[in-house]
């Protein structure tokens, strides 16, 4: 059942436990009634040797004038304190003696006793009187019945003779409703522990259980699963611009979708048409061929049979040789540089360097939608083969074509004074070249997404299929999961806006 997963188990757990928990201290609280407690610790008990026999010492301890001298003497520092949840009065002590508590010494004797207590409970020195019991014989202290509010205590200092030290020492004796109990903290004047250790384990158990419910929230995989998996071999031609997100998803679905096979071929968008255009029509009867062609930009109106799908909209930009210093040229200074008026970038306030312009081949859907966009016309012709060398002398510029996006970065980066364009994620990762801003507008994703540039050079990415492909092919899931599974997190770290988001579908709906 979907609903046995490891983190509901252990939410369910730990809610469980929080609420059998939590009235198990109600239950407490109302059922058992408050106790009273006496506590006792020994802080201290040292040897003090022959050291007792000498006057100085003596005088250092100022406490015990009538001990006699002692070899084994040793002395004991008890703590007796009120660490329950109410005072203590007289009349709570329930020993039918005149003193309250009683404490015994193991194997020792004792030879004198000090009382010492906070600065701020003096009035307990009153108790400690022979009229009032206190006092001792052989191995036992007489303790006087002494009122406690809830955190009083006081001190005995017992200087004893005739046992070793670490002879168990305990207080008897009765609190009416309550118990006279050793308590648990050993440290000098520290404050017995809070909680109980019933409660330290709960707290401990619920904290396990929150902890490991985090992690696994936290470290669990979110990502949605694949939309209709399918089988078989599938290859994706077209824009050589979107090639990387196209090679990306392509490895994420293998993986998700075990058993299929996805081959990125890109050779151009207006190539990647044709082929797909060409390839349907020889196979018309079998139906949409396992091919799928990627355009950047509209398929040209002569292939009715085609159907596009919108997928995103890709951002391109102008890119010049580093010692190009230009950052911005305007829309008109591009047309005029592409319709071969300018030949040497002095005349933009450029170096004296001559103009080469690095063009993409007629395939190719970046240069197609650098025609529609930015220039609003063609480019003027080829006259170079190395992008160097004029091969046509009479040509105002040397201009030069080539094949691919990487191929145009490569050039523009090695060659002084040229002029080229590209997708726009590419160009940021490019080195020896910088990207151009046009009328002052950035190349941005993010600013055309939110409607806040007026950029030109930007397009929709399409992809086409050969008639309607069927539902249960692995062309529909491809498309299905590039568009609206897994790609679309692909397409916006590759720089491209995705068509089915709320902000992608305003501008896909476009011309």
């Amino acid at each position: 059942m979907e609903w046995l997963s490891a983190e509901n188990v252990v939410a369910v757990g730990t809610a469980v436990l929080g609420i059998v928990a939590s009235a198990g201290m109600v239950w407490y609280e109302r059922r058992v009634p408050r106790r009273k407690r006496v506590g006792y610790r020994v802080q201290m008990d040292n040897p003090i040797g022959d050291d007792i026999r000498s006057g100085r010492a003596n005088r250092r301890l100022g406490l015990f004038d009538e001990a006699p001298v002692m070899a084994d003497a040793t002395l004991v520092l008890l703590r007796v304190e009120n660490d329950g949840s109410q005072g203590i009065d007289r009349d709570d002590y329930t020993s039918p003696e005149r003193h309250g508590l009683t404490a015994v010494f193991t194997d020792r004797t004792v030879r004198g006793v000090s009382v010492t207590q906070p600065t701020d409970t003096d009035h307990l020195m009153d108790h400690f009187t022979p009229d009032r019991g206190f006092g001792y014989e052989g191995n036992t202290l007489r303790i006087p019945r002494v009122p406690l509010n809830k955190g009083d205590h006081f001190k005995l200092l017992v200087l004893l003779s005739g046992g070793d030290v670490g002879r168990e020492i305990r207080i008897v004796g009765g609190i009416r409703e309550g118990e006279v109990h050793p308590n648990r903290s050993a440290t000098p004047d520290d404050k017995p522990p809070l909680f109980s250790r019933a409660s330290r384990m709960i707290t401990i158990m619920l904290t396990v259980c929150v902890v490991t419910l985090a992690a696994i929230v936290v470290l669990r995989d979110d990502t949605p699963p694949p939309i209709g998996c399918e089988k078989g071999s599938l290859r994706v031609t077209g824009s050589t611009a979107f090639a990387p997100v196209l090679r990306e998803v392509a490895q994420k679905y293998e993986r998700d979708c075990r058993g299929s096979t996805v081959t990125v071929d890109p050779h151009g968008s207006t190539a990647g048409v044709r082929e797909l255009d060409a390839t349907g029509a020889q196979g018309k009867k079998k139906g949409s061929p396992p091919l799928i062609a990627f355009s950047d930009g509209p398929k040209p109106g002569d292939m009715p049979e085609l159907r596009e799908s919108r997928v995103a909209v890709s951002v391109f930009a102008l890119v010049v040789n580093d010692d190009v210093g230009l950052r911005n040229l305007s829309t008109a200074d591009v047309r005029r540089l592409y319709g071969g008026e300018i030949t040497d970038w002095r005349r933009l306030g450029g170096p004296d360097l001559p103009v080469r312009l690095v063009s993409r081949d007629a395939n190719s859907g970046t240069r197609q939608v650098f025609q529609r966009r930015v220039l609003g016309r063609g480019e003027i012709a080829n006259s170079s083969v190395d992008c160097v060398h004029k091969d046509d002398a009479t040509a105002p510029v040397t201009r030069c074509e080539l094949d691919s996006t990487d191929q145009v970065l490569s050039e523009v980066a090695e060659l002084k004074g040229a002029v080229g364009y590209s997708e726009l994620n590419l160009a940021t990762r490019a080195k020896g070249l910088h990207i151009l801003d046009l009328d002052g507008n950035a190349p941005s994703v993010d600013a055309i997404e939110h409607h806040r540039s007026a950029y030109p050079y930007r397009e929709i990415e399409y992809a086409y299929t050969y008639g309607q492909p069927p539902a249960d092919s692995l062309v529909s899931s491809f498309l299905t999961y590039l568009s609206r599974g897994n790609g679309q997190d692909v397409i916006r770290t590759h720089g491209h806006v995705p068509c089915w988001t709320p902000e992608g579908m305003k501008l896909c709906a476009g011309p």
